[in-house]
């Protein structure tokens, strides 16, 4: 008897629907709709903006069923950036033509890969994930995997954080600056994030992506970050969920 089924490494079968995915991220806005309205001070239609981003997100890629996730992903940042409302929109049109750039060539989202549409999504843009020391996603999750997982003390993590986030981003500073969109005041205030995330009791997947948009556009407004980590958390345990064996 042969046991090896279970080991082959492409799946057709492991690969992700993106518009169940983010019609997950939608129905956790719209169960979020009113506190994020009131969370936008300045126009107070924040939350409705965002349901109907991602609800038109899912619509399109539902619509694109059986193209590339490169396709699927460039389609909903088009469709996103000529009808949607809102500034918002405008930032995740931009991640979502980011993803769609990593995922050319690529069969499949699964959850081996997966990270990398949530965080070209969470960036707007404003890094490309494929520039090795642009990475800050990366350089994040290794700082903060040798802190979190000795003792769990976050101080004691803190400045292999800062000497992993700056290790990270040392190859891309003689190659170009200006392309990854991030200056040394970027990369200390998300190890900031990613530390303070990490008081408040965020895992360091949450911390990390918590971190990620505060060197964003997302991280500009505080109500763009709180539907941003809204985002991240149902996209992370959808990812867990339709990635389980059935």
């Amino acid at each position: 008897m042969n046991d090896q089924k279970g080991k082959i490494s492409s799946e057709p079968t492991k690969g992700l629907d993106l518009s169940s995915l983010f019609n997950v991220a939608a129905q956790a806005l719209a169960a979020n709709q009113s506190s994020l309205n009131q969370a936008d001070t300045e126009n107070q239609n924040h939350g409705d903006n965002m349901v109907q981003a991602f609800n038109m997100i899912s619509q399109v890629m539902a619509n694109q069923h059986g193209a590339s996730p490169s396709q699927q992903l460039n389609s909903a940042s088009q469709y996103l950036s000529q009808h949607a409302t809102g500034g918002s929109a405008q930032v995740y049109s931009q991640g979502l033509a980011q993803a769609a750039q990593q995922f050319q060539g690529q069969s499949s989202v699964t959850p081996d890969n997966a990270m990398t549409l949530i965080q070209s999504l969470l960036g707007g843009g404003s890094q490309p994930a494929a520039q090795g020391g642009g990475d800050l996603l990366g350089s994040l999750l290794g700082g903060g995997q040798s802190s979190g997982q000795s003792s769990g003390q976050s101080s004691s993590g803190a400045g292999d954080l800062l000497g992993s986030l700056l290790g990270g981003q040392t190859a891309s500073q003689g190659s170009g600056q200006g392309q990854s969109g991030l200056d040394l005041g970027d990369i200390v205030n998300a190890g900031m994030a990613f530390m303070n995330a990490k008081q408040q009791g965020q895992d360091n997947m949450q911390a990390a992506l918590s971190a990620l948009m505060s060197a964003g556009p997302l991280g500009q407004k505080p109500h763009r970050q709180q539907s941003g980590q809204i985002v991240a958390n149902a996209l992370l345990q959808a990812v867990a969920s339709m990635g389980k064996p059935k």
